[in-house]
């Protein structure tokens, strides 16, 4: 029987990828819409959703979290208008991605637990068709993993196992490449570990906990280990909380 791991606690920010909003202010104003398949109407209106996406940003930069959520909120619907007209225009899913991303942080700072989650959901096919038009975007694997991560763990404490095990499962598929890629990144590492915690608990091979247990061990000795992880790490080897 794998040993038994304490369930991750579910809070907005914890992965280390999620600590600060994405820097997209730049790669919003080059998410022009599509010449010929949008109004007027819908062009203007995607415009102050560039305005509005960074003003929040500027707000979540100064801790302005609420303000952040309004932009947010207030250009989300001409951002998925312009995805759902267009939807291989990939610069518009990679700012639709990240808005709905921020958003998930500003909420999560607020404590709208349900919203960051509800977010994360809707943001998790963008992220997907994202990272596999951009394969060597390690960025944009990482916080598709973090997300996959986080809605494991939602399903996961409700006890929803057979819905928690496919999102672990690619976030550990997109976390292995990242650390093959750069083993040495703690970012990437610890995402690799939490999937493999998750899938630690959800499926049967005791392969992937003794993977787990090593990768946790080693991590608690060096100190990369991180805030998320920690605890279930401890959990799982007896070791006393420091």
């Amino acid at each position: 029987m794998p040993p038994r791991f304490s369930l991750f606690v579910l809070i907005a920010l914890s992965a280390p990828l999620a600590q600060a909003a994405p820097a997209l202010a730049q790669q919003a104003g080059q998410a022009a819409p599509a010449a010929g398949r949008m109004s007027s109407e819908q062009i203007a209106a995607f415009n102050r959703a560039v305005t509005d996406f960074t003003a929040g940003q500027t707000a979540q930069q100064a801790g302005d979290n609420a303000a952040a959520a309004a932009k947010y909120e207030a250009a989300l619907p001409a951002i998925r208008t312009a995805v759902e007209l267009d939807p291989a225009r990939i610069e518009n899913v990679n700012f639709l991605a990240n808005a709905l991303y921020a958003d998930a942080a500003a909420q999560g700072a607020l404590g709208r637990m349900d919203r960051v989650i509800a977010l994360y959901t809707e943001s998790a096919p963008h992220w997907r068709k994202l990272v596999e038009a951009k394969p060597a975007d390690a960025a944009s694997r990482n916080i598709f993993a973090g997300i996959l991560i986080q809605m494991g763990n939602q399903k996961l404490a409700g006890n929803d196992r057979t819905g928690a095990d496919p999102l672990y499962q690619e976030a550990l598929t997109l976390a292995r490449r990242s650390v093959a890629e750069k083993a040495g990144d703690a970012v990437s590492r610890n995402i690799l570990l939490s999937a493999l915690i998750g899938v630690s608990q959800t499926g049967k091979d005791p392969a992937l906990s003794a993977e787990a247990l090593k990768m946790g061990k080693a991590m608690l000795s060096d100190g990369t280990i991180d805030a998320m992880n920690k605890p279930s790490i401890e959990a799982m080897t007896g070791a006393k909380a420091g």
